[in-house]
């Protein structure tokens, strides 16, 4: 595996390979065995979108698999005063054995890895999250004991998270349920992959219809990271969205929820349901570390 630029590029077998490496490494965390797997290795992490879980999870998985994690900020790089991302690229290419970088265009990670000769990882953008995705359906693994057959349903906006959500769930064997308001559908481009596999996707526009039997219930906030000015607009648009104990009752009792945070309680979630299932959701927050390491190591190995 040389990149993880979104789910799409992703077989079955390689999210499978992610997670199987995922759970050995928790394990080893979890007693103490030593994994330093990327020794000598320098990750550098472009972020020119803040984040809280995403760079202290890479800092510290790379610490703890042996290797060097750099942190560079926008600010401080020539890419965020004009610099083309394919010299950007071709330089980083010659210190560093992998970069990170979390941005809003999916094109900059493509490019990233187009012109550079090291492997790029998608911290985020905002066509699509894989890292949190891996997080998720290593959670939901652990919690369910299986993926396949399980029925997922996602309600809210058609954005990255939704847009990777389906493309996981379907590739493991998951069905599939969204509901979004008419104007914030998933990427035309995931819509058409997702035909492909029939009656396992269904979009609704009631979040009732969308989480019939669900297993994993998941959410997350209306107005993401750059919408902050549509954020009014937003919770009238998704005004029926939010995930209650209501909407719950028609999902599966034993349902998961999942929310990859941060979340806006009393929003896109009510109190009571985020605590009721708050194991759940810092375990996932929790894989976010596991399942990334898995990626640097599948990137970053040499073995």
């Amino acid at each position: 595996m040389k990149h993880l630029l979104k789910m799409l590029d992703l077989s079955s077998e390689e999210i499978t390979e992610i997670l199987n490496l995922a759970d050995q490494l928790k394990y080893e965390k979890k007693h103490g065995i030593p994994h330093k797997l990327l020794e000598g290795k320098s990750l550098g992490l472009i972020f020119e979108k803040a984040s809280t879980r995403t760079r202290v999870s890479f800092e510290t998985g790379m610490y703890q698999l042996g290797g060097q994690p750099i942190f560079l900020s926008s600010r401080d790089m020539q890419i965020g005063r004009g610099e083309p991302v394919q010299d950007t690229a071709r330089v980083l290419s010659r210190y560093l054995d992998g970069i990170m970088i979390r941005t809003f265009e999916q094109k900059e990670v493509e490019d990233l890895a187009k012109y550079g000769s090291i492997p790029i990882i998608n911290g985020l953008t905002d066509f699509c999250h894989p890292c949190q995705i891996l997080a998720d359906l290593m959670t939901i693994r652990e919690y369910k004991g299986k993926l396949s057959g399980l029925k997922m349903s996602f309600i809210g906006d058609g954005n990255n998270m939704m847009n990777s959500l389906i493309v996981g769930a379907l590739k493991t064997g998951m069905s599939i349920s969204v509901a979004c308001p008419e104007g914030y559908e998933p990427d035309s481009k995931v819509i058409d992959f997702a035909k492909e596999y029939g009656n396992k996707f269904e979009m609704f526009r009631t979040p009732k219809e969308a989480v019939v039997d669900a297993d994993v219930v998941i959410t997350d906030v209306w107005a993401s990271m750059g919408q902050e000015s549509e954020a009014e607009k937003r919770k009238k648009a998704f005004e029926g969205y939010q995930i209650n104990s209501e909407l719950m009752s028609l999902a599966k009792s034993d349902a998961m929820v999942q929310h990859c945070l941060p979340a806006h309680r009393g929003e896109e979630i009510t109190e009571d349901v985020f605590e009721a299932h708050a194991d759940e959701i810092f375990e996932e927050a929790e894989n976010r570390l596991h399942a990334q390491k898995a990626v640097m190591v599948k990137c970053l190995s040499d073995k």
